[in-house]
């Protein structure tokens, strides 16, 4: 199981938040059956959202990370609420890049392309809040330091890493995001740089210890700090069948009569979790009869208004 640590200096001005996400990664590779760099990228995305996910106020509040590029992974989703469940996939699991020779390590911006990163928020209002920004990298880490910089206009600093074994098993994974409020100082700034400039891989620091407080102590190497809280993370999809029979109905009568007419069943499958939902004839006969319901009550209701 994984889990995160919050953390803030003693003059709380420095936020910090690091995770431990080896367990959360495996799950996903083995759901999914990710190749070795669709496993170091949506890892990646798993543990920011993960991060971000736990900053939330209320069990219901929910983050999705979204990472939409041209390159072969296709889109990468993560999306995790305030209970500490997180859940993601990727467009093309299979899809492979060889080791980059530049610097011998797994090819995420490759595996990525160009395109943008999308951060949606939901707090139970009306409207999710919703930001966009362009990749600047594809390594997921420098560009979700460029949203905060660029939508929140906060000053940050984040650190990904997956670390995958020879046999595709998750050696190590996990990360961190700092975070800089607006009374820090020169001095302060000036030595959490200098940290973060001689600071080893994330990977190699997750590979040596597997301890988020170990990599907090490293990055805020002579500044003072305190842990503020500990909170456990778990890949796990809440999809169910009657979720999934929900959905059915709400794309309304015509398509699944469409349906019926032309299969006579359905045959569904959840993104997140690979699992498989089949609704025979019977079911999808209650599924149109429900739509209309819905359909004709929707129309007396719009009768009504007038």
């Amino acid at each position: 199981m994984g889990y995160i640590l919050r953390a803030i200096d003693e003059t709380e001005t420095i936020k910090i938040s690091a995770a431990i996400t080896t367990d959360v990664v495996e799950e996903a590779t083995k759901i999914h059956k990710l190749s070795k760099t669709t496993s170091a990228a949506l890892g990646r995305v798993l543990t920011a959202a993960s991060i971000i996910g736990s900053w939330q106020k209320n069990e219901e509040d929910s983050i999705t990370l979204s990472i939409n590029g041209d390159g072969p992974a296709g889109r990468i989703v993560a999306t995790c609420k305030n209970d500490g469940f997180v859940k993601g996939y990727v467009t093309n699991p299979t899809a492979d890049l060889p080791i980059r020779e530049s610097d011998s390590k797994i090819d995420v911006s490759g595996i990525v392309g160009k395109g943008n990163l999308t951060l949606v928020m939901d707090t139970g209002m009306k409207k999710p809040y919703t930001g966009t920004v362009n990749l600047t990298t594809g390594e997921i880490a420098e560009d979700l330091a460029v949203y905060f910089s660029q939508s929140d206009q906060v000053p940050s600093a984040v650190g990904l890493g997956v670390l995958v074994d020879v046999d595709y098993s998750i050696k190590a994974a996990g990360g961190f995001i700092i975070q800089l409020m607006p009374d820090a100082t020169e001095e302060q700034i000036s030595k959490l740089e200098e940290n973060l400039k001689n600071l080893p891989s994330v990977t190699s620091i997750l590979d040596e210890y597997h301890d988020a407080e170990k990599l907090i102590e490293i990055i805020m190497k002579d500044i003072n700090f305190k842990i503020l809280e500990k909170r456990e993370i778990t890949y796990k999809c809440n999809c169910s069948r009657e979720k999934v029979e929900d959905a059915i109905v709400s794309v309304g009568p015509k398509e699944i009569e469409e349906i019926l007419r032309e299969d006579k069943k359905a045959e569904v499958s959840c993104y997140f979790c690979d699992k498989v939902y089949n609704f025979d004839e019977s079911d999808l006969e209650r599924m149109l009869k429900k739509a209309k319901d819905i359909n004709k009550n929707r129309k007396i209701i719009i009768q009504d208004n007038f």
